[in-house]
């Protein structure tokens, strides 16, 4: 059978623990400094504790230090990795490859960072010592198993739900370029979330101030069982800066899709660690933070990918403005409303007198409508389908549709205990010659279709008396208070005449305390980065070079000697100080996405090329577009 691995985000030690709790079989998350997300680092003690929590469920925890690495800072991060592994890390997530040629003993996974998009990419990483590689978001089911084909024996990691990165992963420079803060460095700026012009070269606006770079969020719980298919074996969700009740709402939502996949329709797949998870809750995932969702390129070319009129949330329909006064606003729907719930409706933007009037593309009623500007507001006070927001908002108007990005009662509700988890576990106590023998045995993956069995026996020596009253109802209350452990008996069998004798209450606590901590119940699976006893040394395959990294070594992301040292015996000579001139390489295209894609059969163009996308402040950059690999890349100036 193939494990199935949900993969979660973890800002914290909290949302780590929640993860865990609500389903996910592994969690990444940020060590104290070179993950990929500057705001998002945690001590190796926390780090420690986490790997301590989720591995008595068989759940991993992988570390991000996936950010490239100047020459002062190597020292330094090598003394990390030690420290991980001494933690009980399982693997890391690496895009330096300076890391590469260290013996580590330690699990190395390709960073999507690493820009893994083509199987001869995923060739060569493995002939590196990756185990794992993460996929580029913006690959279709086709590609990724073509990449499966060529490459069977590494992991393959896919993006299933999140926010969407407009260039693909690891070759955005916008940022560091206009601000000096890296995305290759954990600092991204945000530069594909602001609003730009659309300019041709002849000067004319064809879009004035759209978010054009801006995309929808990704979700993708209707296709985990074709992304299985296709090869990949654990399903990430995107979010180590989002907080608990995301991490909550999201995991738990894919991981009872997983469970019903599991349990209900493939005898081949099952779930990556062991426990059962009750949920208290029913996770939604329309009322968690989203721009809109997407597929993204997953089952190929499609225009719902972006949201040029807002990058701020949307949320959920709940339906349309009834009727408006000065104080208060009715609802035409279904929905149920909260005092403190955050709504927002799009209203019209003025128009730009510089625009010439042309056909737009309508997209789905929620984003890419020509000329929107998202208003949100709060509401105060809820008269059932009467709302007093806090302060009335403008351009309000009967008719237009409205959307929840913040549910109060839902936020309330997961606030609260919404899941538990527990290995269920069966016992049996006969007696033996020297006094009484426990058996705890616990199946190995989750509780579906288990290919393993462990067990646990403890003997509880002394003499046998026999009781004066029934004694089974006390054994079985006794054996079975396994509340702070992570185990739920559910079954317990008392073998022959075991039940005859007087055994006193401390007496069944101290051999159920025993078997709860027993090593042999709670040994992890020996996983297959626990397996590598060394990363070996650099294999000279050849690196699959494109026109891209010949044209732009600052492409390959080198910033310290040693990386510079491994590109240098693969026969490329990677400049740490090339100039950052491309500055972005998107599968979104803004030819295709206004309509006018000549591979698709769009409309003839309007403008005259190269076009360029300019800032409020005036900054400019250029777009061309490589037709023959369907790409969209913007240049400095």
């Amino acid at each position: 059978m193939v494990s199935l691995e949900l993969l979660a985000p973890a800002k914290n030690l909290e949302c780590g623990i929640a993860a865990i709790d609500h389903g996910a079989d592994a969690v990444y998350i940020g060590a104290p400094r070179f993950g990929a997300r500057a705001a998002a680092g945690n001590s190796v003690d926390d780090i420690g504790a986490l790997c301590r929590y989720a591995h008595q469920f068989d759940a991993r925890v992988y570390v991000t230090t996936n950010t490239i690495i100047f020459d002062d800072e190597l020292d330094d991060t090598f003394r990390l990795i030690e420290e991980l592994k001494t933690a009980g890390v399982d693997a890391i997530l690496v895009q330096d490859m300076s890391i590469v040629n260290r013996q580590l003993s330690i699990g190395l996974h390709a960073s999507t960072q690493t820009d893994n998009r083509t199987p001869e990419k995923v060739a060569w990483l493995r002939a590196q010592g990756f185990s794992r590689v993460v996929l580029a978001r913006e690959l279709s089911l086709e590609e990724i198993r073509e990449i499966h084909r060529s490459v069977p024996d590494v992991e393959l990691e896919a993006f299933v739900h999140g926010a969407l990165c407009v260039s693909y992963s690891g070759q955005c420079y916008l940022s560091e370029y206009c601000q000096g803060r890296s995305a290759n460095r954990g600092e991204c700026a945000q530069m594909c979330r602001m609003k730009y012009d659309l300019v041709d070269a002849d000067g004319r606006e064809i879009e004035h101030q759209r978010h054009l770079l801006s995309l929808k969020d990704l979700c993708r719980i209707d296709d985990l069982e074709a992304l299985a298919d296709a090869g990949v074996v654990s399903f990430k969700i995107e979010g180590r800066l989002k907080d608990v009740a995301y991490v909550k709402n999201v995991v738990s939502a894919y991981s009872q899709r997983l469970d019903a996949l599991c349990r209900q329709r493939r005898e081949d797949y099952r779930r990556a660690s062991r426990g059962r998870v009750t949920h208290f809750f029913t996770p939604d995932l329309r009322k968690t933070f989203n721009r809109g969702y997407t597929k993204y390129f997953l089952h190929g070319r499609e225009r719902d990918i972006w949201s040029p009129d807002t990058p701020k949330a949307l949320g959920e329909h709940v339906g349309r403005v009834k009727s408006v006064d000065g104080r208060s606003l009715t609802v035409a729907g279904t929905a149920t409303f909260s005092n403190g719930d955050g709504l927002c409706f799009f209203k019209a933007s003025p128009p730009n007198p510089l625009s010439r009037k042309r056909g737009g593309i309508q997209q789905d009623g929620i984003s890419g409508v020509k000329g929107k500007e998202l208003v949100g507001f709060r509401v105060n006070r809820v008269e059932q389908n009467r709302l007093f927001p806090l302060k009335m908002p403008e351009g309000l108007r009967p008719g237009m549709d409205l959307y929840r990005n913040n549910d109060a009662a839902f936020e309330r509700l997961l606030s609260g205990k919404t899941a538990e988890r527990k290995i269920p576990v069966r016992m049996v106590l006969r007696t033996v010659e020297e006094g009484f023998e426990l058996v705890v045995r616990s199946s190995g993956v989750q509780e579906f279709r288990s290919s393993e069995e462990r067990w646990s026996r403890e003997v509880l020596t002394m003499e046998k008396t026999l009781a004066e009253t029934p004694q089974r109802e006390n054994i079985v209350r006794q054996l079975t208070k396994l509340g702070n452990t992570p185990f739920v008996c559910e079954e317990i069998t008392i073998e022959g005449d075991a039940d005859r004798y007087f055994i006193p209450s401390s007496q069944l606590a101290e051999l159920r305390r025993r078997i709860s901590l027993s090593p042999a119940l709670s040994k992890r699976r020996r996983s297959h980065e626990e397996a590598i006893s060394s990363n070996g040394e650099i294999v000279k395959s050849s690196y699959p070079q494109t026109d891209y990294t010949r044209q732009f070594p600052h492409t390959l992301n080198v910033k310290n000697h040693l990386a510079r040292d491994f590109y240098a015996q693969q026969g490329i000579d990677a400049d740490p100080n090339a100039p950052l001139q491309l500055l972005m390489q998107c599968r979104h295209c803004l030819r295709y996405s206004l309509g006018h894609c000549t591979k698709h059969g769009g409309e003839p163009l309007t403008w005259r090329e190269p076009l360029s996308l300019r800032l409020a402040d005036g900054r400019r950059f250029r777009v061309a577009f490589d037709c023959q690999n369907c790409q969209m890349n913007i240049y400095e100036g």
